[in-house]
Order: C-alpha cells, then sequence, then structure tokens
C-alpha cells in the first residue's frame, strides 16, 4: 500500500487525486492533506479519507476546524504546516498540487525527506529548477509529472534515449479567447475567461491558459524535467486536446500520446508508474473524434508565451520574477482591478526594470519574488 500525502488536496488536481485514491480503495492510504481556506471540503475528505496530519492556511482556519477533527489527527497550519505535512508522517509519496510558488519550499522539503514527488506545481521548476533538480538527483528520489503535456512527453520517452530526441513538442487548446483578435480581448470578462472550453481547472490556471502564459510556464518545466534545450522545445495549438504532446526523433518518427481530456489519468500514471491500471476515464474513439487539427503557435497573437520561453533561455531570477509578476497581475484581473490585456503589459514592465541574477540561491529566489510582487502590485 502506498502512503501519500497530498497539498493542495481541495485544488482541481487535488480533488483529483482523490478521485483516484477511491477508485483504488486498498492500495493507497492517505496520510497527510494540505489545503488553504477551503476548510468544509477539507472536513469531507477527512472523514472520508482518515488522514493522520492535516494543515490549512491560517492559525485562524485551524481554530475553526480543530473541534470537527476526529481525534487523533494532527492539525497545522501556515507555510510551515504544509512543510510538515510534506516532510513529516509516515508518506512515501507527495502530490505537490499547490498553486504557485508557495509550492517550492515544501516541495524541497519533501525530496530532503526522501519522498517521491507527484508534481503538478509547475511554479516550482518555473521558480527554482536548478535546484529543485539537483537536490532530485542527490536524494535519489522520483519526480514523476502530473500535468498532461509533460505526464503525456514522460510517457512517449518511455525506453527510448535522449541523444534520439530531436525535439518534444507541448500541445495548447488555446484557452477561453483563442477565437478572438487581439482587438476583441480589450472588453473580455472575467467570467468570459473562465469559460475554458476543453478543461476543468482552477480560476488561475484558467486566465493562464487564456493568456498562454500556462504554456510557457509548462515550456520552462519541460526544461528542467527533460534536461533539454529551448531550442528542442516547441509548442503547437490543438484546439480538441486529444493529443496531449509529443516527441520527434531523429529518424524523424513521432511518438504521441492521446486521450479524451481527464486529469484523473495522468495522475493516476503518476501514482502507479510504471504500472498502468483500469481507469473510469472515457475511452478515445478517433473514428467518433473525427478530425483533429492544429495551427503553428502565433506569438503576436500570444505575446505572453514568448516572453516566458526568452525568460527560459535567460535564465536565473528572470523566470522568477516572470512567475511572481504573474500571480499578482492574474489575481488583479480576477479581482476586476485590470482590465485582461494588462496582465501582459504588467508582465513586460516587471521584466524590463528587474536585474536578473544567474544561479541564484533559494534566499535569492525568495527576495526576488516578494520584490516582484511588491512591484506587480504598485503597477
Amino acid at each position: 500500500m502506498k502512503k501519500i500525502s497530498i497539498l493542495g488536496s481541495t485544488g482541481s488536481v487535488g480533488t483529483q487525486t482523490l478521485d483516484v485514491v477511491a477508485m483504488h480503495q486498498g492500495s493507497f492510504e492517505v496520510d497527510g492533506l494540505a489545503a488553504g481556506s477551503n476548510t468544509a471540503l477539507l472536513l469531507e475528505q477527512v472523514r472520508r479519507f482518515r488522514p493522520r496530519r492535516v494543515s490549512v492556511a491560517s492559525k485562524e482556519l485551524a481554530d475553526e476546524i480543530r473541534a470537527q477533527l476526529p481525534a487523533g489527527i494532527e492539525l497545522y497550519y501556515g507555510d510551515e504546516g504544509l512543510e510538515s505535512i510534506a516532510a513529516g508522517g509516515d508518506a512515501d509519496y507527495v502530490v505537490t498540487a499547490v498553486m504557485g510558488s508557495v509550492g517550492l519550499r515544501s516541495t524541497l522539503a519533501a525530496i530532503e525527506a526522501g519522498r517521491d514527488i507527484g508534481l503538478a506545481n509547475k511554479e516550482t521548476l518555473v521558480t527554482a529548477g536548478h535546484l529543485v533538480t539537483e537536490q532530485v538527483r542527490r536524494k535519489g528520489v522520483k519526480l514523476l509529472p502530473i500535468d498532461s503535456e509533460h505526464s503525456a512527453i514522460f510517457q512517449c520517452l518511455n525506453g527510448e534515449f535522449k541523444d534520439d530526441i530531436a525535439s518534444i513538442t507541448l500541445t495548447a487548446s488555446g484557452g477561453s479567447f483563442r477565437d478572438l483578435t487581439r482587438e476583441q480581448l480589450r472588453n473580455v470578462t472575467v467570467e468570459d475567461a473562465l469559460r475554458h472550453p476543453n478543461w476543468a481547472m482552477g480560476a488561475k490556471i484558467t486566465i493562464d491558459s487564456a493568456t498562454m502564459v500556462n504554456k510557457g510556464l509548462e515550456v520552462i518545466e519541460a526544461h528542467w524535467l527533460f534536461d533539454l534545450p529551448y531550442e528542442q522545445i516547441e509548442v503547437l495549438l490543438h484546439p480538441e486536446s486529444i493529443i496531449h504532446s509529443f516527441v520527434e526523433f531523429r529518424d524523424s518518427s513521432i511518438i504521441a500520446q492521446l486521450g479524451n481530456p481527464d486529469m484523473r489519468v495522468p495522475i493516476q500514471y503518476a501514482l502507479t508508474y510504471p504500472e498502468r491500471w483500469h481507469s473510469p476515464a472515457e475511452r478515445l474513439s478517433l473514428a467518433q473524434a473525427g478530425r483533429l487539427t492544429f495551427r503553428e503557435m502565433d506569438f503576436a497573437r500570444y505575446p505572453a508565451l514568448k516572453l516566458a520561453m526568452e525568460c527560459g533561455k535567460t535564465g536565473g531570477t528572470a523566470t522568477t520574477a516572470f512567475n511572481a509578476a504573474n500571480e499578482v497581475a492574474v489575481a488583479r484581473f480576477l479581482r476586476r482591478e485590470i482590465p485582461f490585456l494588462r496582465i501582459e503589459e504588467i508582465l513586460v514592465e516587471v521584466l524590463e526594470k528587474h536585474s536578473v541574477q544567474s544561479y541564484p540561491t533559494l534566499e535569492q529566489i525568495e527576495e526576488c519574488d516578494r520584490e516582484v510582487r511588491a512591484l506587480a502590485k504598485s503597477l
């Protein structure tokens, strides 16, 4: 029985991870759950899965739910609580599904404790890829991708030699506004942006999909996961989200991973690797799908993607700054403080003012993150 802890248990990936756990009763034991402020859902999860340890965002929330927890459950809160769930207890596998750079220290703590990682928090590698991958190598743990695109690449590379790779291609749905022009984006609303045509995701990642920032973060993540230069990582628009990503080899062969959009499939594969278990996901019928379409990426239409890739090539704190500025800008858009296109403008303005530090320490990364957030809030 695999003992797992989930960081971000009440989010989209967290809840679907628990769906997978419920599908395979007796194969997994939930050791710890860390949530933010959705205490009602967390309490439901606690009653169903009986973890030994739980964490919430703040002391106030911990005080609110303390009396509602079954006897014997350890209760934590805040950033220290997140790290306690990640590194403490008896879990041998940690799913990191919190949103944003807040997941960095807890992921590093889990790796240091010798836990295998199911990574759904791409910001961890975006902000500190050099630190994370070095620690993974040093501790000898597994770092298994949960994002559908990276899971697809991971599956396509099974049994292959790195030197045979010509390129990897991450597919992109195009997000909520894929059929709109730049001019038409001027008056879009938060509600419009949150209507993703293919995937059911959290608010922040749905907005990132609309700006294509999410794909930029995925390119940076792929660079670290697969140890490939940016020149070998490409992006292709694929509105149906059936081909989740593919690899081209030097003999011109292409291997792709296909399936209906269902995050439970890559989540389950990360939990059960190298085995494949039965999944309730709807089977893909190519005959029923009929036609799959593709479009070259238009960087003039999606300038944030180009900017993310440029930051990746620059390296150092450029990617940290990009991510921090985006998190602030998206939050401001969701609060209706700024229009949609202002997100991209804030990214550009922040990066123009940022002085990149190469090979930063964890402390330098966190200081960069704080400074950039303050700047992005003021613009």
